[in-house]
């Protein structure tokens, strides 16, 4: 029996790096609530800025929840910065330098970008940073940093 206590701990003692090298399994996406709307409030479209740049964030048709708490038509934004792919549907958003992520709830955000063209988008995630399905995205805008 000693033996079979110690094969246990062993096992369980292995297990998190085996699953460091594993890739992240499927996430169920939540599904959006009808007429849900993200969308960029400034700056705006075309428009010329210094930075650092704040970044309002508009949300219609549901509500703002930290990550990581769990209620109906709520989700937490995500700015993405010169992203060209939309994030996969049943993954959770990565974080880096051009996956930003606001789970504690913010509507706006301030950030340094260098001189010249950028595009800025916004993707509301669930309580798992995963997006909703339908993707609840803004219309990519382009800005011009001096």
């Amino acid at each position: 029996m000693r033996h079979f206590g110690i094969a246990v701990l062993a096992f369980a003692a292995f297990l998190p790096l085996a699953l460091a090298d594993s890739p992240p399994a499927a996430t169920p996406s939540s599904a959006a609530p009808t007429g849900a709307e993200v969308y960029v409030i400034s700056p705006r479209d075309g428009e010329t800025v210094q930075s650092p740049v704040t970044v309002r964030f508009g949300l219609k048709g549901m509500g703002v929840a930290p990550a990581g708490i769990q209620v109906a038509n709520t989700g937490h934004h995500h700015l993405l910065v010169d992203v060209a792919e939309a994030p996969a549907q049943n993954q959770p958003i990565g974080k880096d330098d051009t996956h930003l992520h606001f789970g504690g709830g913010q509507t706006e955000a301030t950030v340094e970008l260098k001189a010249g063209t950028h595009t800025l988008q916004l993707v509301v995630g669930d309580y798992l940073h995963v997006p909703f399905s339908p993707s609840i995205a803004s219309k990519p805008i382009k800005i011009t940093v001096k």
